[in-house]
């Protein structure tokens, strides 16, 4: 292989001392140094594990010293863009993408060989081994001859280039040089070999379907297609429904993907791969509705497809999905709209195909689980309405394990999108009375007045059915056997015969499989409808998906297939019109001069088939209203009133007629086909379910049909009260009083009538209403278009057949499609809107210009378009034009949100910062007030604890010159003064005024109850032995006084002399003394000292305590030699004298 940069000559390595000292661990010189964090950064490009080689990281990075100059080699190869390959036109495009991908130097953005592995370049080696190793080996050696040869630049590698992903021409058919059928046929044929199954033709894709499973369509091939222009990428699915969101969002405009194409294209596919990016795009918040959107299609299939001859999976029924966004973009619910569902499959298949696959689940599914006699199904015989002469369906349904996996992913589908359970188990139950009903057997009975009535001879299939639907058997046995009529206020009870019988039967299986299957419709849109608390239904905006059967061409076609091909014509008119008529008209209207496209217009057999009163489908629908109609007479109204090229009768060919189709010619079979349009319930049955005790029954047969045929989500009223049947009733209902129910009476009267009624909606005419509910929902949306195309009609890989895709082609007009995109112009824009919409590419944001032809031209010139044209009043663009102004317009509103985020983050640090400047002088504020406040509050009780210690001493100081001033002055003794004195103290010191008093002082002072209790302890301690010192003394001095009294002389007071310098320092032992200093010794170790020591120089301040030692100093005192010998003095006995 040829790349862009080759590596030149690989230079010399140097051989420098410097290096080889970095082995040893020496510094090499600042040239060649390497930083730790640079060798890990080098590890980690290269995917290497230190940990796990042989090598330490220190090892590595030395030998990235001693080869600088290839180190520096590398660090510049990190920096060039990837190489591509020289000449892409001559690779197919996935192995340009793989190579792509391989060659990705970012090890972050690079995938992983997971990954590698599942690409498709890949994949498609499987079972090629031998050939595709020879062709490597001769292309290996090819490009070695080749890349000997050539050189490049300078020797060296380019480094200005950068990766450009240049533009497949195959990627579109636009882009051929030469346009015709084999050249779009050779195209195909070589991008489909290649695995390329997509393919534009301008904004429009063909899909080919590769009948196997493709590995593109991963969440990585999501990341892919999300934003981007539809160039930067190969054609995909993904990019239709991405440009499909993209236009939603970007114009705020519904948007419409019509998926159309033959049975078995892979139409059903494809919606499934648009819902699943649809539903990535969205980015739902809440995961649990996207996994209920993604089951949707799985459990509405398992009951609306079935396999046919051509298709095992072939829609049975027409399905538009609408995806519902909010403006942002995200998804928010979906709502699905169901039409004509093939209901006569239920009862009776065509050779070669099955019933709908719910049947074929549920049997396996309860085969499995052993609950097949709980719901009443045989287990050996299959029933009737599942048997197939040439398949063996109980031995597929017990052998197979496709059809328990697909029970298993229904009910959880069920489960996950909010059924509950007992919702479930009535479906289920609903479904095996179906399969019931198709076992039950009528037989010809002869009395002597009625010839033509039927009994069910076996009433075990009867018994089954009835328990299932919870009704009376005898009931529904009458229901089936008989019918009443209403005439003229009477009531008219008829037999029926045995054919008769068997047609209400399967009457009434397919009123109730289409019942159920319109409910779990309605049901699904419930539980999916978007809440309207997060966008109103008015702001939201939609994304439709139209599944629809594809045109079918069967060896025998019937009613049913009519059908589908008269909607495939309206869907291919559709497309005519939005393509090429309304296109060619407004060229004209306009005044551009463009080339007009030739195409082949269907609309006049859609006037064949629709049109009133003359058309196909109402003269079916006269001739259904004459009881005695048959086949024959219809096919005759046929001929006598269809006069046009595209309606023919064959000849020799009885009951059929041919319609030339855009897709080709078809023939149909009349046979049944009055009976299938009529689709008549009896009225008998409607009463019979509607006394149901099953809940969801009596709602499937009480809510009226809409015009399309679909049950209305709104439910009749139906009463509690119990009720009696008509009379031809009356006398089963009486046999099984358990089943007396609940019914309202005028429901039942009221039916009969709303029976004939309903008898005038016949199938053709629900048909009608369908097709215009349909094309009104699709004209709102801008269509995008998906052409599927099946490559052979044996469903093989890799088998292309080009007669097949060729008449594929022709009739989907694509080759008139590709003239049309090359020289028209698909987007026709006004001037208004396209200002309106674009000026930010060409004007300032804020100027609103005006919406002028002048300032459209200005935009486009700006944006740098060609090819353009201008019209009277509109812009006319090619199909890639608008996807160009898209781009540049998200780019600009991209630059404006940036700056916009730029400004409110400023705005916002901004307010942040002035909210946390405000809220710190706040807190400056309130801790300035708190300190203050308890500045405060210690202040006063400082002061307080000053003012209590200054009272204190006081008080002491006071107590004492009061005991000394009035101490005994006169030479004798007086016993009962002195005695009195003393009595007096002692009381007065045990009083309990001072106990409250210092009590007093400790609740002023802060201190908790513990230490409160401890001190008032203390006192009452310090005050015991202070009692104890004054009453010892006192009794000491008045032996004293006796003595002096009876020796006569008195005794001369000693006078203190004061201490001398060095003296030992003085004993207190005076009870207030101690007290004193025991009160102060704690308040000094609660509060803590707070004096400090006095430096050089200074005065000291005197305190509390010394003022009262000053004080102390002062009173006259016995000396300090004779103190130890003379008792305790007492504080109240004034001096002491000395025994002579």
């Amino acid at each position: 292989m040829l790349l862009t940069e080759r590596a030149g000559p690989r230079p010399a390595r140097p051989q420098t001392r410097s290096s080889h000292r970095s082995l040893d661990g020496h510094s090499p010189p600042p040239s060649d140094r390497l930083s730790a964090s640079s060798g890990d950064e080098l590890l980690a490009l290269f995917d290497m594990q230190p940990r796990s080689c042989h090598l330490s990281a220190f090892d590595i990075k030395s030998l990235f010293f001693t080869h600088h100059a290839d180190y520096s080699m590398l660090l510049f190869c990190f920096r060039n863009p990837s190489p591509t390959l020289r000449v892409p036109e001559q690779w197919c495009r996935s192995f340009i993408h793989f190579i792509g991908q391989c060659l990705i130097k970012d090890f972050e953005a690079r995938p992983s060989v997971t990954h590698l592995l599942e690409h498709p370049f890949i994949k498609q080696v499987q079972g090629k081994d031998v050939a595709l190793r020879q062709q490597l080996a001769a292309l290996i050696q090819e490009q070695q001859e080749v890349g000997c040869r050539t050189k490049t630049k300078h020797e060296r590698i380019n480094t200005r280039k950068t990766l450009i992903i240049e533009r497949c021409p195959n990627d579109d058919l636009v882009n051929l040089e030469f346009l015709d059928e084999e050249t779009i046929i050779s195209h195909l044929q070589k991008r489909y070999d290649e695995l390329q199954v997509y393919t534009y033709v301008g904004d429009i894709l063909i899909a080919l379907n590769p009948f196997q499973n493709l590995n593109i369509y991963s969440p990585q091939f999501s990341k892919l297609y999300h934003g981007l222009k539809r160039a930067d990428n190969p054609p995909h699915i993904f990019a239709t429904a991405d440009a499909a969101y993209q236009g939603m969002v970007t114009f705020c405009k519904d948007q419409c993907i019509i998926i159309s194409g033959e049975s078995g294209a892979g139409k059903t596919e494809s919606a499934h791969l648009i819902v699943q990016h649809l539903t990535f795009l969205g980015k739902a918040n809440n995961r649990t509705l996207r996994e209920k959107i993604l089951q949707v299609n799985p459990l509405v299939e398992a009951f609306g497809n079935a396999c046919t001859a051509i298709n095992d999976n072939s829609s049975r029924f027409g399905k538009y999905l609408e995806m519902k966004f909010t403006p942002t973009g995200a998804v928010i619910g979906a709502k699905i709209s169901e039409y004509l569902l093939e209901k006569s499959r239920v009862i009776k298949q065509a050779m070669g195909e099955k019933n709908f696959h719910i049947f074929y689940y549920i049997y396996a599914g309860l085969y499995h689980q052993d609950k097949l006699k709980t719901y009443r199904l045989p287990n050996k015989t299959p029933p009737r309405y599942i048997d197939s002469l040439h398949c063996k369906v109980m031995q597929d349904i017990v052998s197979s394990k496709l059809y328990k996996e697909q029970f298993d992913a229904i009910q959880e589908c069920f489960r996950n999108i909010g059924f509950t359970e007992e919702e479930v188990n009535s479906v289920y139950r609903i479904l095996s009375a179906i399969l019931n009903m198709g076992n039950i057997e009528f037989a010809a009975i002869t009395s002597q007045h009625q010839t033509d009535k039927s009994e069910v001879p076996n009433s075990e299939a009867l018994d089954n059915a009835a328990s299932l639907l919870s009704i009376g058997p005898e009931e529904l046995q009458e229901a089936l056997t008989s019918q009443c009529v209403v005439t003229r206020g009477e009531t008219i009870i008829r037999t029926n015969t045995v054919d008769k019988a068997v047609d209400v039967r399967d009457a009434m299986s397919k009123a109730l499989y289409g019942r159920l299957f319109s409910w779990i419709v309605n049901r699904i849109n419930t539980l999916l409808q978007p809440d309207m608390n997060i966008c109103a239904a008015e702001s939201g905006m939609n994304v439709g998906i139209l599944d629809i059967f594809g045109f079918e061409n069967f060896k025998k076609n019937s009613f049913e297939q009519l059908c589908i091909n008269i909607a495939n014509e309206q869907i291919q008119f559709y497309f005519n019109q939005h393509i090429f008529a309304l296109e060619q008209i407004e060229y004209q209207s306009e005044g551009v001069d463009a080339s007009l496209v030739e195409y082949e217009d269907n609309r006049p057999i859609l006037d064949m088939f629709l049109q009133k009163p003359m058309g196909l489908l109402s003269l079916l629908d006269e001739e259904s209203r004459f009881p005695q109609a048959t086949d024959q007479t219809l096919v005759d109204k046929f001929d006598d009133n269809l006069r046009c090229k595209y309606f023919w009768l064959p000849k020799r060919v009885e009951l059929c007629f041919g319609i030339q189709h855009y897709a080709g010619k078809v023939m149909y079979n009349v046979n049944g086909f009055l009976e299938k349009n009529r689709d008549t319930l009896p009225a008998d049955i409607v009463v019979v379910l509607r006394t149901s005790e099953n809940k969801l029954l009596q709602r499937l047969f009480s809510s009226p049909l809409t015009k399309t045929g679909n049950l209305a989500t709104s439910r009749v009223r139906v009463t509690a009260a119990s009720r009696s049947l008509p009379p031809q009733l009356s006398s089963g209902r009486t046999k099984s009083p358990k089943y007396l129910l609940k019914v309202d009476t005028m429901e039942m009267m009221r039916h009969p009538e709303e029976t004939t009624n309903m008898r005038r909606q016949t199938v053709a005419s629900y048909f009608r209403y369908s097709l215009m509910d349909l094309l009104s929902k699709m004209v709102v949306g801008q269509p995008h278009f998906v052409r599927c195309i099946k490559p052979n009609d044996d469903r093989q890989a890799l088998c292309f057949c080009k007669e097949r895709v060729m008449v594929q082609l022709r009739y989907t007009g694509i080759l008139e499609t590709v003239n049309i995109r090359r020289q028209g112009y698909s987007h026709r824009i006004l001037f208004e809107e396209f200002v309106n919409r674009y000026y930010y590419l060409a004007f300032r944001a804020h100027q609103m210009p005006e919406t002028s032809k002048e300032n459209a031209v200005a935009i486009l010139q700006r944006a740098k378009l060609e090819d353009w044209v201008l019209g009277k009043t509109k812009v006319f663009l090619r199909y890639y034009h608008v996807e160009q102004l898209n781009l540049f317009l998200r780019e600009v509103m991209a630059r404006v949100v940036v700056i916009q985020a730029y400004t409110k983050g400023w705005l916002g640090a901004r307010r942040y910062r002035k909210e946390k400047e405000k809220r710190n002088r706040g807190a400056i504020i309130i801790q300035s007030a708190w300190r203050g406040y308890v500045a405060r509050q210690n202040l006063k009780q400082v002061k307080k604890e000053r003012e209590e210690a200054a009272v204190r001493i006081q008080s002491a100081y006071r107590g004492h010159r009061v005991r000394r001033d009035h101490g005994p002055q006169g030479p004798r003794c007086q016993p009962e003064a002195g005695g009195k004195t003393t009595k007096e103290e002692h009381t007065r010191s045990n009083s309990p005024k001072s106990e409250e008093t210092y009590t007093d002082h400790l609740h002023g002072e802060n201190v908790g109850p513990d230490s409160r209790d401890r001190q008032v302890k203390d006192f009452k301690r310090d005050k015991g032995r202070a009692e104890d010192s004054v009453t010892k003394p006192c009794r000491e001095t008045a032996r004293l006084r006796d003595m002096q009294c009876k020796q006569g002389p008195v005794m001369k007071l000693q006078q203190r002399t004061p201490r001398r310098r060095g003296q030992q320092p003085k004993l207190l032992n005076s009870p207030e003394d101690s007290l004193y200093y025991n009160q102060l010794n704690r308040t000094l170790d609660y509060q803590g000292s707070k004096r400090k020591p006095r430096k050089l120089g200074q005065i000291k301040v005197l305190d509390g305590e010394d003022e009262y030692y000053k004080l102390l100093s002062t009173v006259e005192s016995i000396p300090e030699e004779d103190y130890a010998a003379a008792p305790s003095p007492a504080l109240s006995s004034g001096p002491l004298v000395s025994q002579s």
